[in-house]
């Protein structure tokens, strides 16, 4: 997904300098105990599902959007994990853009199990047993996260 109309205009004004953006991140989970993680274009570390709120919305109600919009599926909001902040939350785009993120983490369960990944930004997802994680390459801010939703020890 390109990014929204507000982070546009903050950065024709800001070019690529840090900014401090809120977000959103979805721990979600499947009846077997599996855990979903994806990887962007050009990025062999996985992530989870997730990005920034647009002005006026609600953190519950801007996951449940981001993961239509990277999955193509409904979800539903479980319960919040933890807010996260701090370095492992820098981020410097290909294009040079810097963001700082504060994310709400959520654990979520999805209404299907049939992808339409958000192609654009999204190369692969796949799901993973808890014993599994650990030998993953991961973006540095899932293993905090992973490790508060009781996945990750």
């Amino acid at each position: 997904m390109p990014a929204s109309p507000y982070l546009t205009s903050l950065r024709e004004r800001v070019g690529h300098d840090l900014l401090l953006l809120p977000a959103v991140s979805a721990v979600i989970r499947d009846d077997r105990g599996r855990v979903l993680l994806a990887r962007s274009h050009g990025d062999e570390q996985w992530a989870l599902i997730g990005g920034g709120l647009e002005p006026g919305e609600e953190p519950a109600t801007a996951i449940v959007r981001e993961i239509r919009e990277e999955l193509g599926v409904d979800a539903t909001v479980d319960r919040i994990i933890g807010v996260y902040g701090g370095e492992r939350m820098f981020i410097t785009y290909p294009n040079g853009d810097r963001c700082a993120y504060v994310t709400a983490a959520y654990e979520c369960r999805l209404g299907s199990d049939s992808f339409t990944l958000e192609e654009d930004e999204l190369a692969d997802v796949a799901w993973f047993m808890r014993e599994d994680l650990r030998s993953l390459a991961a973006q540095p801010y899932v293993v905090p996260i992973l490790t508060d939703a009781g996945l990750y020890d």
